[in-house]
């Protein structure tokens, strides 16, 4: 029987977010599953829509014998530590040291993770499971789309294959996809050339939807690309939030020949650079966003949703500024909802006051970031809850959620979700928990950039993008870059990155 050891250890680093994250936070693992070992691992990543499950559904389907490791993500922040990397690794690669003959390993990572010590926590990764396993045995890994690919992870793996949507529905399928090619390469024991291209700007996270063009058509004629010389390419838009020199978008191609591999790699390359001045759209300050929604609804049917995209907990925000909420209490508007403010403490002092009371709160605002404050206002607590709850959508794909407790506060004619953990609201249940009904709503503030489209597109009368305080801006050349690649631009048609003078090597 064809034995394959799995694991997976997933984290998207924003350098410049205000937490970072612990070994706690992948042992709750915030809008991933909970840490899961050994045996459990196959029991948790069945019929969810994450990379592992997919792979564990085909290999079961193949008749492989899975020897699992450890499977853990967190939710998007700041550095992971050095104690929580080394501790997930060090399980993981002593899990594939200790299986015994292995055909494969196979490893469900992001492809954007920096540690305290660590710029490239997967090359790191994959340099230590080959050092393990070798340099013939196959090593396939998937990876998210927003990975910021690197010349040690292509080398060290025999193939990575990334998501193509944007909202994530394809995670599970990129699983499979995975599985597909190890079987390839188990079939026909044949090494593949790899071809790899860093492209020459930044793309802001916000205009990487694969709804929208220029990146529907690209995944359309790259997925056109793909066939028996090349059985697998990819395109990394990359996370536009990592400082050091491989964050980035990539493109990565396997081919039968090298010159097939490069064909492949150079032809997305150049279709994604053709299209730099297509990456970029319109974005609304707080209050032109709530005024035109406002607006808008007053004769839509369905409601206007705002995407709070530079406090998206999936990008390295906190999920608790407050400046989208003061726009709506602001400019009065009715029948509203936003969430998730990330607040236990204020959640703590709901739940101890009761439903029905009035609680004055400091709500919020709570992780440094400049031009944002706690809301400080008196709130009625409409429901609580214990914040456990499925969300069934397209995204998190029936995940089983636990936002600790939490609560519906009404200020005025809105309603905010309090939770004690955090994850990226792109889930209507993620509403509904908490007694609000998303599709009775007029506007819908989502702390979301893209993700929330897969469930909320089809109830929205039409999304805006508002830019308040947050962890990760709307334009990717506001960073305080000071250690990418020199020469890349830092957005679209933006200037081209150079080191500070004081981190320039000397001839």
């Amino acid at each position: 029987m064809t034995r394959i050891a799995v694991g997976g250890f997933l984290h998207e680093t924003n350098t410049f977010a205000p937490t970072k994250a612990t070994y706690a936070d992948f042992v709750h693992g915030g809008g991933w599953p909970a840490m899961t070992h050994g045996s459990d691992v196959l029991r948790v990543m069945r019929g969810i829509n994450v990379g592992l499950a997919g792979f564990v559904d085909d290999a079961h389907a193949r008749g492989w014998e899975l020897i699992p490791t450890i499977a853990c993500g967190a939710s998007p922040c700041a550095h992971v530590t050095e104690d929580a990397y080394e501790r997930v690794a060090g399980e993981m690669v002593a899990g594939i040291a200790a299986a015994g003959s292995l055909d494969a390993v196979y490893l469900d990572l992001h492809g954007a993770m920096v540690t305290e010590h660590l710029d490239d926590g997967e090359g790191e990764l994959l340099a230590r499971v080959r050092q393990v396993i070798g340099n013939d045995l196959p090593l396939v890994v998937s990876l998210d789309l927003h990975a910021n690919v690197t010349p040690q992870m292509i080398a060290h793996a025999d193939a990575l294959i990334a998501y193509r949507t944007y909202p994530h529905v394809d995670m599970a399928d990129t699983g499979r996809a995975s599985a597909k090619h190890l079987a390839l390469l188990l079939e026909s024991r044949q090494r593949f050339a790899k071809a790899f291209r860093q492209l020459p700007f930044l793309i802001p996270i916000s205009w990487q939807c694969t709804f929208d063009q220029p990146t529907q058509g690209i995944y359309d004629k790259l997925a056109a690309l793909e066939n028996d010389a090349v059985p697998t390419l990819s395109f990394a838009p990359g996370f536009p939030a990592a400082d050091f020199p491989g964050c980035g978008p990539t493109v990565f191609a396997y081919g039968r020949t090298q010159a097939d591999a490069d064909a492949a790699a150079d032809a997305v390359a150049q279709l994604v650079i053709r299209h730099e001045n297509d990456f970029d759209g319109k974005i609304y300050s707080p209050d032109e966003g709530v005024r035109r929604a406002m607006e808008i609804a007053k004769t839509a049917r369905k409601p206007v949703v705002i995407a709070d995209t530079q406090d998206n907990p999936g990008a390295g925000g906190d999920s608790d500024t407050t400046g989208m909420l003061r726009a709506l209490v602001r400019n009065k508007a009715a029948r509203a909802a936003i969430g998730a403010i990330y607040d236990p403490a204020a959640a703590a002092r709901a739940h101890a006051a009761g439903e029905g009371a009035g609680v004055t709160l400091s709500l919020g605002g709570k992780s440094g970031i400049q031009g944002d404050a706690p809301y400080e206002a008196t709130f009625v607590v409409e429901k609580l809850s214990n914040g456990r709850f499925n969300a069934p959508g397209p995204y998190y794909g029936g995940r089983d959620m636990d936002m600790g407790p939490s609560a519906c506060l009404r200020i005025d004619d809105v309603r905010v979700v309090v939770a004690s953990h955090k994850a990226q609201l792109a889930d209507q249940a993620m509403y509904r928990y908490v007694g609000i009904e998303p599709t009775e709503q007029a506007i819908l503030v989502n702390k979301s950039s893209v993700h929330f489209r897969a469930d909320f597109e089809p109830i929205a009368e039409t999304l805006l993008i508002c830019a308040a305080p947050g962890a990760m801006p709307a334009d990717t050349a506001a960073l305080p870059w000071t250690r990418l690649r020199p020469g890349i631009r830092v957005k679209p048609n933006g200037a081209a990155f150079e080191p500070p003078a004081r981190t320039r090597v000397r001839d």
